[in-house]
């Protein structure tokens, strides 16, 4: 490990500007950020500890203009089982359960959460080449190790893909990331908050160095609250990261047919996955295989295998069609479920 600074920040004005500092990265839980110092992938000279800005409230849950605000500091697991989140937005807590372990899951910050770095083997491996890590190196995967790759979104730059669960819900429920500098604040809806790789793939979202999150708003979700799954697809049951994950919710009126609709994607790109014409083309159609299936169809328009993963095109498929019949019987049966192997 390179040597750095360690600083802590008694506040949020303290913070900033210690954050400005070129290469300096916020600390909070720290479950991704130091595995990646001691392998040498990243070297930040100084790391500032944000965890006392708790007492300036960016560790507060709570119900905020008829929707969510969650604290950036705010844990993983307090954010999963608050009575809030649990009772209006089911498929967020799902989401978060399904990730990592208890004690990840006690140490992660929801900040945190979105800004992991990808698990590919060659980004981790500092003795292969690798665009993500050293722009202009190359990318391996593409014709290497590359089962738990991308399949949508991807560049002849990089075939890496986002490792959250948290991050999915928080995609098919609308968030948005807000942030603050030295000099302002502003607000980012979800959908532009992570970056597809393209010619840059080292750079995973549209933070700018100095800026620190904040809080995440949800908009109110009540209409889908009884019609929601989050389907998880790995290896082994737990502590694994997803081959294929789906957050699906329902709006459904009384005659079964379906008013809206709401289909994120982990597991499969260099960011959550959402196709938002697919979800308007379900509007009005009864709810069902055909329905589901079709949909299944739109989102995954353009996939692409690269010989290990090409087992995802059908995977994926089958786990939007099982995410949504799960989420169409209702939130109780799907609370919580995360599926292991190919969904059938």
């Amino acid at each position: 490990m390179n040597p750095f600074t360690f600083k802590q920040a008694a506040n949020v004005d303290a913070a900033l500007p210690l954050l400005a500092t070129e290469g300096a990265r916020p600390v909070a839980g720290g479950t991704n950020l130091l595995d990646l110092m001691k392998a040498g992938v990243m070297a930040p000279p100084q790391l500032v500890d944000i965890n006392p800005l708790e007492q300036a409230g960016l560790d507060i849950i709570e119900e905020h203009e008829g929707g969510l605000r969650l604290g950036a500091l705010a844990r993983n697991a307090t954010t999963a089982y608050h009575d809030t989140v649990r009772s209006r937005y089911p498929l967020l807590s799902a989401a978060i359960l399904a990730g990592a372990s208890p004690q990840l899951r006690n140490m992660a910050s929801n900040g945190g959460n979105l800004l992991q770095r990808t698990r590919c083997v060659y980004f981790y491996d500092v003795g292969t080449p690798c665009n993500k890590r050293e722009p202009g190196t190359g990318c391996p995967a593409k014709n290497g190790i590359n089962r738990q790759l991308a399949i949508l979104g991807t560049s002849e730059q990089c075939i890496a893909t986002h490792p959250s669960d948290m991050c999915v819900a928080l995609r098919a429920l609308d968030a948005t990331v807000h942030v603050k500098s030295g000099g302002s604040e502003r607000a980012i809806p979800f959908a532009d908050f992570h970056r597809l790789p393209g010619d840059r793939p080292d750079i995973d979202s549209n933070l700018q160095p100095g800026e620190l999150i904040t809080h995440i708003t949800l908009p109110d979700a009540a209409r889908f609250i009884d019609h929601s799954a989050y389907i998880k697809v790995r290896d082994r049951l737990s502590y694994a990261f997803a081959l294929v994950s789906v957050a699906a919710a329902l709006d459904l009126a009384p005659d079964g047919s379906i008013r809206a609709a709401r289909i994120a994607l982990g597991g499969v790109a260099h960011k959550p996955w959402r196709v938002e014409d697919a979800e308007s083309a379900l509007v009005g159609k009864p709810a069902g295989e055909a329905a589901f299936e079709e949909a299944a169809t739109r989102i995954l328009q353009g996939a692409r295998g690269y010989g290990q993963n090409d087992f995802k095109l059908t995977l994926a498929k089958n786990a939007i069609v099982q995410a949504l019949t799960t989420a169409m019987r209702g939130t109780d049966f799907a609370k919580g479920q995360t599926t292991e192997g190919n969904p059938a």
